[in-house]
This record gives C-alpha cells, sequence and structure tokens, in this order.
C-alpha cells in the first residue's frame, strides 16, 4: 500500500490506533472550551472540533473538504480573531513549524487556547522513526518535536501550557493483531513510564498582560503635608481661626 499523505496512513491500523486516542482526547479538551469562532488546521478529513460548542467551527488546510485554503505558516484570519486552534500533527510536517505558531499567536484572541498533537521522538515510534526517515513515507518523514520544545516554543510566545497527555505506548506494530496484545502497556503507560507514548496532545492558552491602573498616592500626600514646618503649620491654624472669627 502507497502512503501518500499522514490522512493515508490514519487508514492503516498503526493510524487507527493513533486516531481513537488522539479523537477521545480532543473530545475532552475541547468540550469546555468557549468563544465564537474555532478553527482546525490541517487532516480535514477528520472532525476534531465536532465536541465543541462554539457556533462557528470550520477546518483549514491547503486542499480537501474544507472552508478556508490556506497553509499554517500564512492564516488568512484577523489578529485576535479566533478563540480556538487545533494543530493536529502540524508543526511536525510544517517547513517552518516556529511560524505556524506564531500565526496561531496573531489569530487568537487573548485567553484564547491552541491544542497541539504530534509524535514524541522520546518513545518507541520516536525509534522506528530514527530506523525508517530514509524511505520518506508518513508519518517517518517528519520533524518530530519533544514536548519540552514544543513548551518552550509557546513559551516564548506568550502561552501557559495547561493540559497535556501521553499515549500510544505500543511498538508501530502494522497489524492490527499485535497491536491488541499490546494493549497492556497502554493501561500500565500512564503510570509506569508516563513521558514514553508515541503521541502526546497539549493545551496552550494565549495569556496578554493586563493594564495596571494608576492612582494617586494619597498615603504620600499626606505624609506630605505632615512634613510641613512648625511656622507654616501655626500659619495654616491662624489663618483658619481667622476665618471662623
Amino acid at each position: 500500500m502507497s502512503i501518500l499523505s499522514l490522512s493515508d496512513w490514519l487508514e492503516t491500523p498503526q493510524g487507527n490506533y493513533l486516531l481513537r486516542w488522539e479523537q477521545a482526547k480532543f473530545d475532552l479538551m475541547v468540550a469546555d472550551i468557549f468563544g465564537y469562532n474555532a478553527v482546525q488546521i490541517g487532516l480535514p478529513e477528520y472532525d476534531f472540533l465536532h465536541a465543541n460548542r462554539i457556533p462557528y467551527r470550520f477546518r483549514c488546510a491547503r486542499a480537501g473538504d474544507i472552508a478556508v485554503a490556506a497553509s499554517g505558516e500564512a492564516l488568512p484570519f484577523a489578529s485576535a480573531s479566533i478563540d480556538l486552534v487545533l494543530l493536529p500533527h502540524v508543526l511536525e510536517f510544517s517547513p517552518n513549524p516556529h511560524r505556524v505558531l506564531r500565526e496561531v499567536e496573531r489569530v487568537l484572541v487573548p485567553e484564547g487556547s491552541v491544542i497541539i498533537a504530534g509524535f514524541n521522538p522520546f518513545s518507541l515510534w520516536g525509534l522506528r522513526r530514527l530506523v525508517a526517515r530514509r524511505s520518506g513515507s508518513y508519518p517517518w518523514r517528519g520533524q518530530y518535536l519533544s514536548v519540552r520544545r514544543t513548551k518552550d516554543w509557546l513559551a516564548l510566545l506568550g502561552f501557559e501550557t495547561q493540559a497535556g497527555s501521553f499515549g500510544c505506548y505500543a511498538p508501530a506494530f502494522t497489524r492490527t493483531k499485535w497491536l491488541e496484545r499490546c494493549g497492556f502497556m497502554d493501561k500500565a503507560g500512564d503510570r509506569w513510564w508516563p513521558i514514553c507514548g508515541g503521541a502526546y496532545i497539549i493545551q496552550g492558552i494565549k495569556r496578554v498582560q493586563g493594564m495596571r491602573l494608576i492612582t494617586p498616592n494619597w498615603r504620600d500626600a499626606r505624609a506630605a503635608a505632615k512634613r510641613l514646618s512648625p511656622v507654616a503649620q501655626r500659619g495654616r491654624q491662624v489663618t483658619g481661626a481667622q476665618k471662623v472669627e
């Protein structure tokens, strides 16, 4: 079977194994995110936003069943216009992943969310990639980004990482029966080797520093009045007395 795209690979037993885990995680993470506009960038064949309740949800990619045709490096959206952005395996297959994140930061509203799914280089799947990368087939041809590196990039752009999860601990077998036999690894993975899952999903929230309200320092003004010379103080008292009379 010729695998020409990531979407083709997701139809294989390996891909279906990953897709089931990611769909469940996306459903859980997007359920309680609110706003007016949400966009999924990439993999338009799969609706990772269906569990979200934002009124206007759409998909953006270079081609396919999409509402907007564009690349992640140049999003045709106004600044601060999107409440939620999904990036399912966009960064590892982009020629400029940091530029994608800069565009996401630009279009997100303050306190908006980005949810990123990626392949973990420090896993059995990462080892499989090192063996197969010369073949140029999906998904092994991508530039896998570690969670730490992705978090560092998000922090540089003003994001705060809120939630994350690893999954798919079984080796990247090509047959369903072998993946099923390794099901015990998924059950034990979160407990015994939590950072070694083949894939991860993390959420970042765009933080914007608020304005600081500067008010008159009445305490200092009162302290200055008390420091007036005795002559000035007596002058003030006499003036006051004359006014009373």
